[in-house]
């Protein structure tokens, strides 16, 4: 960091180098701001003078993507499972989501095994596998968890930081950072694009990334709405192909699978020199997790009038329960550490703003 900012040629590339230029020492909360601020886009690499075969071997890709890892698991909560999943992203994702589906199974099994083979129209036919409240606990607790541990890792990642006090409150930063965060505004290197196998740079893991991302706002939307379908209009799921929730499920799903196909195929081809090859465990597996969410929510739409409705809502509601488990754990929190660092990047720009000391 020291050397970028005595040489400052990639300043206009993204938000890390203005950002860096701002301080001449470095904490560790410093660098793990710049490094959740960092969108991986690989042209500091590929326009730095330093890098290899230079003696002085700088490689800001590399070095944020491993300072990256680490403050993901840094910052984790409970700190007793940020190693595990690290280790084991993958693995235990699936072994998760198995068991859910074979504990779902083997609940409806105990209750009528018939329920299991055979085929359930209408409203509520989904509840004949396992009933309303006791599918709306076991999975409000999952989703809670996950908010619970997500939100202490943002708190001890904004703490170390030094996020400023009027963080929350500046409207104008907020809104910077959500347009920022959107449209990815820092994943085209500078405006040529992302450089992901070789030298030429394309935009196609931006684009992945937007599939990927507004998918998944889909898809909660598909599920808010069918809350809210079943709490304020007694509407029971399942729903007609025309109505909103799957109208938006829909899309979303479609969206979740392209997406992180794109992004797992990026990542297959990715030059090893940009990326951390010591953690791969729980960046891999969130994409996994989200890819095959949306499989087996597509093939539960399209056969949920047959007779493998049942162990097919059984293994989509294991994965989904699998996905919650591992949200505060792998990748998906970099979207909201980053969202944190682009806010404290935008109130960083608007301090040094002309005028502002005087606003």
């Amino acid at each position: 960091m020291t050397v970028c900012n005595s040489c400052r040629y990639c300043e206009g590339l993204c938000a890390v180098f203005p950002a860096m230029e701002m301080r001449r020492a470095f904490s560790d909360g410093d660098l793990n701001y710049l490094a959740n601020l960092c969108h991986a886009c690989g042209a500091c690499y590929a326009d730095c003078q330093f890098s290899p075969p230079h003696e002085f071997n700088v490689n800001v890709p590399r070095t944020l993507a491993i300072a990256r890892n680490n403050s993901w698991r840094a910052y984790a909560w409970p700190q007793a499972f940020a190693g595990l999943f690290a280790r084991n992203g993958v693995a235990i994702s699936i072994i998760a989501a198995l068991s859910v589906a074979i504990f779902i199974f083997g609940f409806a099994a105990l209750t009528d095994h018939e329920v299991l083979v055979g085929v359930h129209t209408g409203p509520g036919a989904f509840y004949a596998l396992m009933p309303h409240n006791a599918m709306a606990a076991l999975f409000g607790a999952a989703f809670l968890y996950a908010i619970l541990a997500c939100v202490m890792g943002m708190r001890a990642f904004w703490r170390d930081i030094g996020a400023p006090a009027g963080m929350t409150t500046d409207t104008a930063s907020l809104w910077q950072a959500a347009k920022d965060a959107c449209t990815l505004r820092y994943l085209d290197g500078g405006g040529v694009g992302c450089f992901n196998e070789d030298d030429q740079p394309t935009d196609r893991r931006r684009i992945d990334h937007h599939f990927t991302f507004y998918g998944f706002l889909l898809c909660f939307a598909a599920t808010s709405v069918a809350t809210l379908y079943h709490y304020l209009l007694a509407r029971e799921a399942p729903y007609p192909w025309w109505d909103l929730p799957v109208v938006l499920g829909t899309l979303g799903g479609i969206a979740l699978v392209i997406g992180p196909i794109g992004l797992l195929l990026a990542k297959s081809q990715r030059d090893p020199v940009l990326v951390d090859q010591t953690r791969k465990g729980m960046d891999v597996a969130f994409i996994v997790m989200l890819f095959l969410t949306s499989l087996t929510g597509l093939a539960l739409l399209l056969l949920r009038d047959t007779a493998v409705m049942g162990p097919l809502l059984a293994l989509h509601l294991g994965v989904v329960f699998a996905l919650f488990i591992t949200l505060p754990y792998g990748k998906f929190v970099h979207g909201l550490y980053r969202f944190v660092a682009l806010v404290r990047y935008a109130l960083e720009r608007r301090a040094m703003a002309p005028g502002a000391a005087t606003e």
